[in-house]
């Protein structure tokens, strides 16, 4: 599905189905040097099971046309005129890492226009090591790899995988790769300066789910234990066996997490 804002085309995957703006939306955030794709399962089950779904591609990302948003605060006031621009008034949030963070934002921003937020592989302040932050900018590929090494426990590595012909941390780094040569940086580069997550939590008042992994080492879970904290009410599911890629390593759990979280928000709306 192709929508217009702000003057610039912006692509969002709806899941195979048409988008219902009758039924309850769900938008989903990915996360820095990304796009929609991350959120294939999750988006397309939830397509089937009533509820109208926005994957989007940000700005600069994917199939969305650029220049990549250079801030969190950014992002989150662009996310009510994607709404707008699907005809939804009101939506639950999706957000992965940098995603969470924009998430997390609309909702203590724009409170009538979300019902709820699920926040995947989060943590505040989302420091980057000056090391990491200046290859994004200066060696790009080199960045790429480091991130995606990171970004993946152990068992992502493995020759396994969870099935035939299927390659965890590969099929990441091609994803990695196809994006527009700068995005990374301004991903990261907001991801880092963004100050504003412990103010944001404490004006939340919609229902908020944290899904964390134990083998995160990009945003380690002991690092998003001041936000659960400030979020009153905040829902916390924990994976063991899963890094930062939660949704391609352990898309199952994920899934599980949200239809449930995504179920009781509804019918509290």
């Amino acid at each position: 599905m192709e929508l217009t804002v702000d003057g610039k085309r912006v692509y969002a995957y709806t899941g195979g189905r048409p988008f219902d703006a009758s039924q309850p939306c769900v938008v989903f955030v990915h996360g820095a040097e990304h796009d929609h794709c991350v959120w294939v399962l999750q988006s397309r089950y939830l397509a089937h099971q009533g509820f109208c779904v926005l994957a989007i591609d940000l700005p600069g990302h994917g199939r969305s046309d650029g220049p990549p948003l250079a801030s969190i605060e950014a992002i989150a006031d662009w996310i009510p005129r994607v709404l707008d621009a699907a005809g939804a008034r009101k939506a639950q949030l999706v957000g992965h890492s940098m995603g969470s963070l924009a998430a997390l934002e609309c909702a203590a921003r724009h409170p009538d226009r979300v019902a709820g937020i699920a926040l995947l592989a989060t943590a505040f302040p989302m420091r980057v090591a000056p090391e990491l932050l200046e290859a994004t900018r200066t060696d790009e590929r080199a960045a790429q790899h480091m991130i995606n090494v990171w970004s993946h426990s152990a068992y992502a590595h493995y020759p396994g995988n969870p099935g035939p012909g299927f390659w965890v941390i590969g099929e990441n780094l091609r994803l990695m790769q196809r994006q527009h040569p700068g995005v990374l940086h301004v991903d990261f580069a907001a991801c880092n300066g963004y100050e504003g997550g412990l103010t944001a939590a404490a004006q939340v008042r919609c229902p908020t789910l944290v899904i964390l992994a134990r083998r995160d080492a990009m945003t380690p879970r002991r690092a998003a234990q001041d936000l659960v904290h400030a979020i009153r009410g905040a829902r916390v599911v924990e994976l063991d066996g899963s890094g930062h890629a939660m949704m391609a390593e352990q898309p199952d759990e994920v899934l599980d997490a949200l239809r449930a979280f995504l179920a009781q928000a509804r019918e509290a709306a």
